[in-house]
């Protein structure tokens, strides 16, 4: 039986606006197992953005169960999730979110910082992931230096640092023309090879197709199957 990283059980999500109640997530029941490609789709409104935000420990469900890796973080507090999400989570997102005065090697040895990792592994360590996204001969070069395409490319490599169990990449290829988002889809598809369990936030079919399944959400809730 495969390992589910990823349990999600009854996930509802309200927001209040005065007296009135705002359901976004009607109940979800999602279960993605450990090392798979999950796509995760739904138009504007649907409550990917929030489910997506519960699932990186953003944001905590009104009421339900949510397990990353077996631990019960739905109800953790601000600093169990912070703590939750540096070790377990590895985010790219569609700006990039590169800090423009750093080199590719620094953006992406910036979480080993946080951890506390002496800087020898944390420059060693960096070098390797920049590696792995093909960059190796870019690491001294600094956002303004890289293509949109390496932009990413770095974000990715900092996404990896901690070997985190889930990559949560949302909307990854938003700013990127069709070609370099082909070359971006590529990379992602090499990290899960490699292992990792990937979910995309994407409104793209085309980007959607390169998982290995593809959850649609409509109107807060789940329109296909629960689990593989």
């Amino acid at each position: 039986m495969m390992e589910a990283v990823i349990r999600l059980n009854d996930v509802r999500k309200n927001y209040y606006l005065g007296k009135a109640v705002v359901e976004v997530l009607k109940g979800i029941s999602l279960s993605i197992n450990k090392a798979e490609f999950v796509a995760l789709m739904g138009p504007s409104g649907s409550g990917k953005s929030t489910l997506m935000n519960i699932i990186g420990c953003l944001d905590t469900p009104t009421s339900g169960d949510y397990f990353l890796s077996n631990q019960p973080v739905a109800r953790m507090n601000d600093d169990a999730l912070a703590d939750v999400r540096n070790k377990e989570i590895g985010f790219v997102f569609q700006q990039f979110n590169l800090l423009p005065r750093l080199t590719a090697l620094e953006n992406v040895a910036l979480p080993l910082v946080y951890a506390g990792v002496g800087k020898k592994e944390r420059t060693e360590r960096a070098k390797e992931v920049l590696e792995r996204v093909s960059l190796g001969d870019r690491s001294h070069h600094r956002p303004n230096e890289l293509s949109g395409g390496q932009n990413q490319r770095v974000a990715i490599a900092r996404a990896l640092i901690n070997n985190p169990s889930i990559i949560l990449a949302d909307e990854p290829t938003g700013n990127l023309d069709s070609k370099t988002s082909a070359e971006i889809m590529k990379v992602f598809e090499q990290i899960h090879a490699a292992g990792n369990t990937l979910v995309l936030v994407t409104h793209e079919e085309e980007i959607a197709a390169h998982a290995k399944r593809i959850v649609r959400l409509k109107d807060g809730i789940v329109e296909n199957p629960l689990s593989p």
